[in-house]
């Protein structure tokens, strides 16, 4: 029961940050563009709003050495109770901002400053969500425990987008553009306050209280953590730029693509990202399932080697008709990326000491997630120059996969060599011990 706890809170706040920070990316493309920064040339109004929605992404560092830092020296569970109020309250302030017609410039001002208290929050959160799992899980079954809280963004997305698409059909599109688009972003008080609540119900991680018991918690972690785990940060970045690329088109810029540039209708599009992310809710755990026996780097290596295969097949095909699209979505994001991703958070935080473990992995994931959320600008700089290339999208995503799997190919088996100290099995192992002791002793003096 302790156990369902534990993965039921990594689970709900993680669910709570990415429904309010992929909320942001669905609003990008079908309301911020028109609503916030309006111009007469739509590819500037689509740039500019991308550009905010990479702000997000950039800030995202800033979040993990704060919250990094926090989690190492006070608490994975304070840190977290802290990422979800940040997000929460902003994603609500978003939901009550004036429009650029009502109040000008101050308009997409407050959005971007929102949008960056975003990025700081989810910074700290998905590490943290990460290692309350993880830290909570024995030797044996860390790769599903890991697994649990990477449902959060499927499912947050699919709130998201769920919330978007019902709203849209019961209000007219001068409804929708009015009032109804700020309904998802209010409802996230809700959440939060229900996320929270869970969340305060749980105790500390065993690792970490083991350190904190021994004094052994690093004073300045980020320093400690570059002193002598340096190039695992760098691994992290580079393993994580192949499919964060593909992974920002596939649920944010997807939106844009197909409704700008292929000419699929708003609710298409929509509906297409909603199944796919459907899928994701059973390819996740099961893979992080079967993680535990075959390892994370032969699933990251054969997701990598895949995801390379369909790049230019994907692109190819997605503008012929809708059933290409939707079944294209479901293989690259619901299965192949789902695979890739459900084991980055047990792969990469078994890089790393519990002492300097928050934040060395919050930092390295989140460098390269503020360098893969400028992809929507980029992306629509050569739509604009040269159109919608298969070849020339689907080379760039190759480019960056190629690098991740060269990383791959040479990072270690986690699931064999890890930092894990395995403090709640050494715990185990003694109580079992202690119970065998006292058993043979009371046996010697009977006889």
């Amino acid at each position: 029961m302790k156990n369902v706890k534990i993965l039921l809170a990594s689970l709900a706040g993680s669910i709570i940050e990415w429904y309010d920070f992929y909320l942001y990316g669905t609003a990008t493309g079908l309301v911020f563009t028109t609503l916030f920064f309006p111009s007469t040339n739509p590819a500037i109004s689509i740039l500019i709003a991308f550009a905010t929605f990479g702000a997000g992404y950039a800030a995202r560092p800033i979040g993990s050495l704060i919250f990094g830092h926090m989690g190492d020296r006070i608490g994975r569970k304070a840190s977290l109770m802290l990422t979800l109020i940040g997000m929460g309250g902003s994603s609500f302030l978003i939901g009550l901002l004036p429009t650029y017609a009502q109040v000008g410039l101050l308009a997409p001002t407050l959005l971007v400053i929102l949008r960056l208290i975003q990025g700081i929050a989810l910074g700290g959160e998905w590490g943290g969500a990460v290692l309350l799992a993880t830290e909570s899980a024995t030797k044996g079954v860390r790769g599903f425990f890991g697994s649990i809280p990477q449902l959060g963004v499927p499912i947050g997305l699919v709130l998201g987008t769920f919330s978007f698409t019902l709203i849209s059909s019961l209000t007219t599109e001068a409804q929708f553009m009015a009032w109804g688009w700020r309904l998802p972003f209010l409802f996230s008080a809700v959440l939060i306050v229900l996320a929270i609540w869970i969340r305060s119900g749980i105790e500390e991680t065993p690792e970490f209280k083991r350190k904190k018991d021994n004094g052994e918690l690093a004073k300045l972690p980020i320093v400690q953590v570059f002193k002598y785990n340096r190039k695992d940060i760098f691994r992290i970045i580079g393993l994580k730029i192949g499919d964060g690329f593909f992974n920002v088109f596939l649920m944010s810029f997807i939106l844009v693509y197909a409704t700008t540039y292929i000419g699929y209708t708003r609710d298409v599009a929509l509906f297409a990202l909603t199944i796919s992310c459907a899928t994701m809710i059973v390819t996740i755990p099961l893979v992080g399932y079967f993680s535990d026996f075959i390892g994370r780097k032969k699933i990251y290596i054969g997701g990598l080697i895949t995801m390379l295969l369909l790049a230019i097949p994907y692109f190819v095909m997605i503008p012929i008709n809708s059933t290409y699209f939707f079944m294209l979505q479901i293989i690259l994001l619901g299965v192949v990326w789902a695979a890739i991703f459900a084991t980055q958070g047990t792969f990469f935080s078994e890089l790393f000491p519990a002492n300097v473990r928050y934040t060395g992995l919050s930092f390295g994931y989140q460098v390269a997630a503020a360098i893969v959320g400028f992809g929507p600008m980029l992306w629509t700089s050569l739509a604009t120059e040269y159109g919608a290339s298969p070849y020339l999208f689907g080379g760039l995503m190759i480019a960056g996969l190629l690098l991740s799997l060269l990383l791959a190919i040479f990072s270690p088996d986690t699931r064999m060599i890890t930092q894990y100290e395995e403090a709640v099995e050494k715990v185990e192992e003694n109580e079992r011990m202690s119970d065998a002791e006292v058993e043979v002793a009371m046996t010697t003096s009977t006889k």
